[in-house]
């Protein structure tokens, strides 16, 4: 299980509602033991997935034909090639030998705010040389309708 605390002037407490649940089922005088880390801005988190939903709202699959047809317009699959051709990717060897990239994780537990900045600028640059309409604005102007779609949600 995943406990979230946050700290507070006299002591910790519950950060939502799984470790609310945890805690309120614990013992008074009980022990949990566990490796903690600072976890990243989950704002920053909620601004690359605006991103990524203007991005793909704006990407028109059919302007790429290869041998193999033209790709489908699923969200996931959008978010991980871009994570990969923003060079965030690990080499996977499949049972038949052949190679093939798979996007790192962009879970909390996996980057550091400095990473995960890094990647949000690489994905960021992705996107202005790939996606129509979003290809001819610049990255402030992007970050700025990002900006704008998060304060609408």
């Amino acid at each position: 299980m995943n406990v979230s605390i946050a700290k507070l002037p006299n002591g910790f407490a519950p950060a939502d509602t799984e470790t609310a649940a945890l805690h309120s089922k614990l013992k008074i005088g009980e022990v949990l033991h566990g490796d903690f880390k600072k976890m990243r801005n989950p704002r920053f988190h909620r601004k690359l997935f605006a991103l990524l939903n203007l991005a793909f709202d704006y990407w028109e699959p059919g302007a790429i034909d290869s041998k193999y047809g033209v790709p489908e317009k699923n969200f996931d699959r959008f978010r991980k090639d871009l994570i990969i051709l923003a060079g965030y990717y690990e080499i996977v060897i499949r049972m038949d030998g052949t190679a093939r990239p798979e996007a790192k994780s962009i879970s909390f537990s996996s980057m550091d705010d400095t990473e995960f900045e890094k990647l949000y600028n690489a994905v960021l640059n992705v996107i202005l040389k790939r996606v129509n309409v979003l290809d001819k604005m610049s990255a402030e102007e992007v970050n700025d309708l990002v900006d704008k779609v998060l304060a609408f949600g």
